[in-house]
């Protein structure tokens, strides 16, 4: 089985996104971008939103007396298609293309990622790229049998408990580790959490954050695909071997 083409028939992916990092340049008039990108994308993603982001900072006055003060930025124009189940983002600090579930395989998105990165640099013109990065953010719905259940059915790393005598059950947990590959120089965040029981299921999240660090010029698609292909292969590779085949068959799998 090919890792990097690895498909599910139902993907349990609730998000997946594509983050390119930039800096941008410092003259970048948002305003006309603004207007430029909502006209370049008017077609495919019909809805356009901003979004703010603000800064507080606390500091001392006159006599020790704290003083607020706060200040408010554009963070992102968005741009979402009618059912607002894609989006392409222009952020103050890069780019990001996002793809809410139903979500059926990255190569289906391929093109409209292309597309929208190519206008992207064309429009916002970043100068320098920091880090390219793909997350797929998970949502498993493992089957309980009377409330019960065995985390190593599903899990390959399950999470433990010490012995202390006791009897203890695990009721929730969280696990984090963030990993690096050797021969592509990617690296990862893996998050594994439960969430409360739902009737007779426990969901849990896995949340798979595969990027490069780099300092390169903007690079034109064919340079680019194939850094996304290698993230996708590492995403692809601690997804199948962090769930057991038993839990696999709960999606399907097939090549």
């Amino acid at each position: 089985m090919d890792p990097t083409h690895f498909q599910l028939d139902h993907a349990p992916i609730i998000e997946a996104v594509l983050d390119i990092d930039c800096d941008l340049p410092p003259t970048l008039d948002w305003n006309v971008l603004k207007d430029a990108a909502r006209e370049a994308f008017c077609d495919g993603y019909p809805k356009a939103r901003q979004q703010f982001v603000q800064n507080h900072v606390l500091t001392a006055g006159e006599e020790g007396s704290p003083v607020l003060k706060f200040n408010e930025g554009l963070g992102a124009l968005q741009f979402l298609t009618e059912d607002e189940k894609q989006l392409v983002q222009f952020r103050a600090n890069g780019f990001s293309f996002n793809r809410l579930a139903p979500y059926t395989t990255l190569d289906d998105y391929l093109g409209e990622i292309q597309t929208a990165w190519e206008k992207f640099r064309e429009l916002a013109g970043p100068v320098m790229v920091r880090k390219i990065g793909l997350r797929m953010i998970n949502r498993i719905l493992l089957p309980m049998d009377g409330g019960k259940f065995t985390f190593s059915d599903y899990l390959t790393t399950a999470p433990r408990l010490p012995d202390t005598g006791m009897k203890l059950g695990i009721v929730g947990f969280l696990d984090q580790q963030v990993v690096a590959d050797e021969e592509t120089g990617n690296l990862a965040n893996i998050v594994k959490t439960s969430q409360l029981p739902e009737n007779d299921k426990l969901p849990v999240i896995l949340d798979i954050d595969a990027y490069f660090l780099c300092q390169m010029p903007p690079p034109v698609w064919n340079e680019l695909l194939p850094r996304i292909e290698s993230l996708r292969n590492l995403k692809n590779r601690i997804f199948q071997h962090t769930l057991t085949p038993q839990c696999l068959n709960l999606f399907s799998h097939s090549d």
